[in-house]
């Protein structure tokens, strides 16, 4: 009897040799979700995840100053990031920086064909770690060609 194993690192037991088919198909990586490197892009991923309904409110307490979690709490029930059908991404984030310790930071959101935005300003506290101090959403819709 031949068993298969899956070791650490995505190689199995019991196949006959790296890279060729066994029984089970072939041994492919797995491809692991590019983890955002800026402050304000893992922060905009967050956000996001709470104001599509995806994460409650809360998971975001030691991320914000209570001005700014007053805000999401006005925000998050009305999940205006849910979509139906097509999960939103944080399609680009950037920032200004007007102090080394303050990042005052933009999101484009996109979910199909529709983009919107969120901006949102984080200040690196005592701690050093970084935590927001306010959101806006994206403004009044502006027609085309306006």
């Amino acid at each position: 009897m031949n068993r298969t194993t899956t070791r650490p690192g995505g190689t199995r037991s019991g196949s006959s040799g790296p890279g060729r088919q066994s029984r089970q198909g072939p041994v492919t990586a797995v491809r692991r979700p590019r983890v955002p490197a800026t402050p304000q892009h893992q922060f905009a991923e967050r956000l996001l995840a709470v104001l599509s309904g995806e994460r409650p409110a809360h998971s975001m307490l030691n991320l914000m100053f209570r001005g700014a979690y007053d805000q999401l709490l006005e925000l998050a029930p009305r999940t205006p990031f849910r979509t139906r059908g097509v999960r939103p991404v944080v399609r680009s984030c950037g920032g200004f920086r007007p102090r080394p310790d303050v990042i005052e930071a933009f999101a484009r959101i996109g979910a199909g064909e529709q983009l919107r935005a969120m901006a949102f300003r984080l200040e690196q506290s005592a701690d050093q770690r970084w935590r927001c101090t306010a959101i806006e959403l994206g403004g009044e819709r502006v027609p085309a060609g306006v």
